[in-house]
């Protein structure tokens, strides 16, 4: 458990359960050109992104991310470096991965993927996002406003939020990243970062309630 940990009421929950339904885009999956797997501190992204390649959706994978405050002890060189090799262990060919080692916001995992595409001669008309969970919309928007001529479906580790939550071991860190999201999603579009979103009046309640709550750490200043 991590240091802020706290005890979450029935109604905390209800209410982070409403924000992680709003982030996934549920997105019937198929095949694509091409699937960016998103670096963060989770390794499901790599682990999904593994068994989708596995299923047959896509020849290419490209995995892309630096550091990050979050994730330099966990994954010292690198997000898109243990992504790749934890997706090698389970079955990817060497051959299939791109690695894309610098990008260190969403914007940037967007970007250098698309100029590391380009550079493999790759111009994809599909490809598919694989995110966390709670990140699938918010890579969504983003990755429209960068490239819009592109078609983009988004993919996670098929989890509900009290599964996920005991995979990262940290109940308030969880619903504190969901509040962060959901804030970047209303913040970014209006910073030329991402499209917009519509967010439901009981979504945008719920967030609000918990901001209220001190699930804030990871709020940017807007």
């Amino acid at each position: 458990m991590g240091d802020n940990q706290q005890a979450i009421t029935e109604d905390q929950w209800h209410r982070a359960a409403l924000i992680w339904e709003y982030h996934q885009m549920d997105h019937a999956l198929r095949t694509v050109d091409v699937a960016i797997g998103l670096g963060s501190h989770d390794l499901g992204v790599a682990t999904r992104s593994a068994e989708l390649y596995r299923a047959g959706l896509f020849p290419t994978l490209v995995f892309t991310g630096g550091n990050s405050p979050t994730t330099a002890k966990v994954f010292p060189r690198g997000e898109a470096v243990h992504f790749r090799e934890h997706a090698i262990g389970l079955g990817v060919p060497s051959e299939a991965i791109l690695l894309e080692p610098s990008a260190g916001n969403t914007g940037e995992n967007i970007t250098l993927s698309r100029e590391l595409l380009a550079a493999a001669g790759i111009t994809p008309a599909t490809v598919l996002l694989v995110s966390k969970p709670y990140m699938e919309r918010r890579s969504y928007a983003t990755a429209r406003k960068l490239w819009p001529d592109v078609e983009f479906l988004c993919a996670s580790e098929p989890l509900e939020l009290d599964d996920y939550v005991k995979s990262i071991g940290d109940e308030k860190l969880v619903l504190d990243m969901l509040v962060g999201d959901l804030q970047r999603v209303i913040e970014y579009p209006k910073r030329g970062f991402a499209i917009e979103q519509e967010v439901p009046a009981d979504v945008r309640g719920a967030y609000e309630s918990l901001i209220r709550d001190g699930f804030t750490s990871r709020l940017i200043a807007s």
